[in-house]
């Protein structure tokens, strides 16, 4: 709530009137009361702000509280404050406001609501037992109390208070309806459960009686099937708003959000409860939107769409202020106010009401004088803006606003005398100059002003209160003019160029010259780089001319009477500029079409274009790539072309950047953001594979494929397997694009005694999405062993690269054929340090059967370690090799090395010399090799290893812009610390 006030009564016009009417300090709050208070009483505040202080009344539902003529046992007044004692529902509840007066006027608070609090207990009967199979969903239903306010928490507890139940991604805990929902029932959810509610406005909880929970034995896997959905929903602007969605199901389902129509959820979205709750902070109007809610799980999909709608509370654009005016003038009173809906405008005068809409007066008297108040209000809320408006009438005074004493003008010029006294109603004015008698207005008008207007100037002014008079003397100067203007000029990017302005002027006076670039003043102190204005004159020199430095150039020569001005325009040539307006007009599954409006060549036409896609999973805001287009090639006069070759159901911005004999120039502002249409799936899994695992299971492996090819939504995977010896296939469905593995359970599939070493199965993968089926994958042969590997790897041999790293080699486990040694999936390479670690704690890496070396990482410099390798499969992991042991080397030095470095005096070439890093032969450092030198846009150099000492070396600098170097060293332990430095060639 805001406040202001309006007063209008006759007044002199002097500033000795100190009085003012009521402004509100302090208004009263809406109020909810308990009978459990410990005061047993409410107060509601409400303090004001005037001159004479004010006196104060108090309405409820629009009566006034008689607080002076009877006396009451319940209200009191405090100041301004009411004080209602021992309240009671049925004659305190309800609406009030707060009246202050002065003589000035009256203003009412904004409403404050008085409501008594309550939270119901739960019933007294039983609750009914739920009982549900294993693997099912259950619903347990709250039937909360009646209670005020109706904002509460629900909680659970679990057989005993205060043993309250922790929601997760099985069980969701409704704040809607106070229900407890779990997705699927476990053994251990059996037991006793009770709703708790809680107020937490009037500090109350109260809890129903005992649900028994009872599960039976029976695990099978339901569909996902969404339970808890939520409504459309209307929030309000800058506020938070939260929204429900949970499934039942087994597996439990996942939960995920989507705003329609956009790829994102909101920047301020935050998704919590497993994927249950979706909350939207400090919602805007852009956030209004159709969302969707799915839940997945391996049986099913099920989704559900609701609106979500945004609205606001009044809040002011135009308000009234505190204004005086002159009797018989014309005046008008508006207030603007935004909001959705749109806020219904009424007005208020010393308390009671006075229209609506504009407030208009065609001629004001002083009976309009008082305190004015603007109310908007919608559904949301009520702002109230108060103002004084004061009439006043006053002889003519010129004591605060006299007419200058001196004035100047220019010869030829035009002059103008003003002549502002303070006086109500509006003066008659009349000028003198000696024995010369004008009828003007508050202002003498003089053109092609000459010697002869000089003189003495009197203006009167005169009403129907009284009369005064202020005089000034006028002095013609010479005219000031341009003697050398500037001239359009075109120079190339990296010059220097002058702009000359010269100015003949009154010798008494001081000139002052002005540049401005598109009429926007040079700030020569913070653009030194660039602009340096010459003393001599007014010449302008421009350093370093930049593309952004073109335009027109004015020179303004000003003394204190007049001024003038010549421009002249400054072409630069250069790299051209960037294209406007990049659209995209048509859409499509894998091509658009793109728009946009040529740039300006700067001096030089216009080769081509070149149009740029950034798409969803760029990595940086910077990963832009060049795009096929049709035509292939885009000329000069392009304005428009196809961009194919892209991703169906793929987000994608656009841009353009056009190129001419100097080069490239900047791209465009990036289109706004589309989505091309989805299509079929033409991607299939890679890398399909797995093994056999204990008890009949049989894991089936793939490399999911990457998003950009999903090609739509409700994208998955068909799982197609059988036994090589079969006809038949067997398939599941796989609905998370995520998931890269699948395990199929079946005692059937265990090795029989009459298999020679393993069964073999055919397995394949698809992907599928909204649209349809996409290829299956290559067939693969995955085989279930009988035993693990038997043998081990033999030779195994490590060679260090430097203080963290090592390589290792084996030679791999062999199929001797004798039917005693199993199939191979892999090996499990483990390496630890000897004297320092222990081996169930060593590092492991994983290695497919094919190959029969790797890469051991993050290993400690200048350490002993022992390394073992091992052959695995489905069934567990085979016998150790013989330990390898290996020395890491010792580290690279610490510190960088020190550098130094001159720009010549040209600024074309770059000087650097650097000392080396010295070497302790019984250290814990690494013997250097050589160093390395990185110089941007130049290339790299190395030094021999035998070098000590200074070096030094020299890099051409040719381009104006900034350059980077580096120095590092070189170790047998690796590379060293980079001492890095930026330079700007000149």
């Amino acid at each position: 709530m805001y406040g202001w006030n309006v007063l209008v009564q006759f007044k002199p016009c002097s500033n000795d009137a100190t009085g003012y009417g009521p402004i509100f300090e302090e208004e009263p709050l809406d109020i909810v009361y308990t009978k459990e208070s410990p005061d047993r009483l409410i107060s509601m505040n409400c303090r004001a702000r005037a001159n004479p202080a004010p006196t104060y009344r108090w309405r409820r539902d629009n009566w006034e509280i008689k607080l002076m003529e009877l006396p009451n046992e319940h209200y009191s007044l405090v100041g301004g404050n009411l004080i209602i004692n021992n309240p009671e529902e049925k004659k305190h509840a309800g609406t009030y406001v707060c009246v202050a007066k002065n003589v000035y006027g009256t203003v009412i608070s904004k409403e404050a609501k008085v409501k008594f609090g309550y939270l119901e207990e739960f019933p007294d009967e039983e609750r009914d037992p739920v009982t549900v199979k294993e693997g099912q969903g259950a619903v347990l239903l709250c039937a909360p109390p009646k209670r005020w306010p109706t904002e509460v928490t629900f909680r659970w507890i679990y057989n005993e208070f205060p043993v309250f139940l922790h929601p997760d991604k099985r069980r969701f805990v409704s704040q809607s309806t106070g229900n407890l929902y779990i997705s699927k029932v476990e053994a251990s959810d059996a037991g006793n459960y009770s709703c708790y509610v809680f107020n937490p406005q009037i500090g109350k909880g109260v809890y129903s009686k005992f649900i028994p929970l009872i599960s039976t034995e029976e695990k099978k896997r339901y569909k996902a099937d969404l339970v808890v959905k939520f409504p459309d929903t209307t929030a309000m602007l800058n506020y938070n708003v939260t929204l429900e969605c949970f499934a039942l199901g087994n597996p439990a389902p996942h939960i995920v959000w989507r705003k329609i129509g956009a790829t994102d959820l909101p920047a301020s979205a935050q998704v919590s409860m497993s994927g249950a709750l979706l909350h939207l902070y400090n919602v805007q109007y852009e956030d209004s939107a159709g969302y969707e809610c799915e839940a997945i799980n391996q049986k099913w999909q099920d989704w559900h769409q609701a609106w979500l709608y945004v609205e606001a509370a009044p809040e002011w654009a135009v308000t009234i202020n505190n204004t005086q005016k002159d009797v018989g003038s014309e005046h008008t009173m508006s207030c603007v106010a935004n909001g959705k809906p749109g806020p219904y405008i009424r007005w208020l005068k010393d308390g009671y009401s006075y229209g609506k809409g504009e407030l208009k007066f065609s001629s004001l008297t002083f009976e309009d004088s008082g305190m004015y108040q603007c109310i908007a209000e919608n559904y949301w809320g009520i702002i109230y803006a108060s103002a004084e408006l004061r009439v006043i009438a006053c002889a003519p005074t010129f004591e605060l606003n006299p007419v200058k004493k001196y004035l100047l003008g220019a010869n030829n010029g035009r002059v103008v005398i003003e002549c502002k006294p303070r006086a109500a109603p509006r003066p008659r004015f009349t000028w003198t100059k000696g024995k010369e008698v004008s009828l003007w207005e508050f202002y003498f008008n003089i053109l092609n002003a000459t010697r002869n207007d000089e003189g003495v100037y009197t203006c009167l002014a005169e009403n129907d209160r009284g009369k005064a008079n202020s005089t000034g003397t006028l002095t013609i100067t010479e005219a000031t003019q341009i003697t050398v203007a500037p001239e359009d000029t075109q120079v190339m990017v990296g010059e220097e160029v002058h702009l000359q302005c010269q100015a003949s002027f009154d010798p008494s006076l001081d000139i002052t010259f002005i540049w401005s670039l598109d009429f926007r003043v040079i700030d020569f102190y913070l653009e030194w780089k660039h602009y340096e204005r010459i003393m001599v004159g007014g010449i302008l020199k421009i350093m370093n001319v930049q593309l952004r430095h073109e335009g027109r150039y004015t020179c303004t020569a000003q003394t204190v009477v007049d001024n003038v001005t010549a421009s002249a325009d400054l072409k630069v040539k250069g790299l051209p500029a960037p294209p406007g307006g990049v659209r995209v007009e048509e859409i499509r599954d894998t091509s658009v079409k793109l728009v946009w409006n040529r740039g300006a060549d700067h001096g030089s036409l216009i080769l081509g274009y070149t149009i740029q896609t950034r798409d969803f999973y760029a990595l940086t805001e910077v990963d832009w790539r060049d795009a096929s287009t049709s035509p292939t090639a885009l000329d000069g006069m392009s304005v428009m072309a196809d961009v194919v070759d892209l991703y169906p159901w793929m987000e994608y911005e656009f841009r353009v950047y056009a190129t001419n004999e100097f080069g490239d120039g900047e791209a465009s502002i990036p289109s706004m953001k589309i989505k091309t249409w989805d299509a079929v799936p033409v991607v299939a899994p890679t890398n399909v594979g797995g093994y056999g695992g204990k008890d009949g299971e049989l894991i089936i492996t793939w490399t999911p494929v990457q998003p950009q090819y999903f090609y739509g939504k409700k994208f998955g995977y068909v799982v197609a397997f059988k036994p090589h010896d079969e006809v038949d296939w067997w398939y599941e469905t796989i609905s998370d694009p995520e998931t890269r593995r699948y395990v199929h359970r079946d005692a059937s599939f265990r090795v029989k005694s009459n298999d020679f070493q393993v069964r073999e199965f055919q397995v394949k993968v698809k992907t599928f999405n909204s649209k349809g089926d996409g290829p299956y994958s290559l067939s693969t042969t995955i085989y279930y062993p009988r035993d693990v590997p038997s043998e081990s790897p033999t030779d195994v041999y490590s060679r260090p690269v430097s203080s963290h790293e090592a390589l290792v080699w084996w030679i791999p486990v062999m199929d001797t054929g004798t039917g005693l040694q199993q199939y191979i999936d892999g090996y499990q390479v483990k390496y630890w340090r000897k004297y320092d670690d222990t081996e169930p704690g060593a590092n492991r890496i994983f290695v497919p059967a094919s190959m029969n070396q790797t890469r051991l990482e993050n290993m400690l410099p200048d350490s002993h370690y022992l390394i073992e390798v091992r052959a695995y499969n489905g069934a567990g992991v085979g016998p150790p090799s013989e330990h390898c042991e290996m020395f890491t080397k010792r580290a690279p030095p610490s510190v960088a090395p020190q550098m130094w470095r001159y720009i010549s005096y040209s600024g074309k070439w770059l000087y650097v010399w650097w000392h080396h890093i010295s070497y302790d032969w019984f250290g814990n450092e690494s013997f250097p090799l050589y160093y390395k030198v990185m110089f941007r846009k130049t290339g790299y150099i190395t030094g021999p290893i035998y070098m000590t000492g200074w070096h030094f070396i020299d890099f051409p600098m040719p381009q104006v812009g900034d350059y980077e170097l580096e120095v590092r060293g070189r170790y047998e332990g690796g590379d060293g610390p980079i001492r890095k430095i930026r330079l700007q060639g000149k």
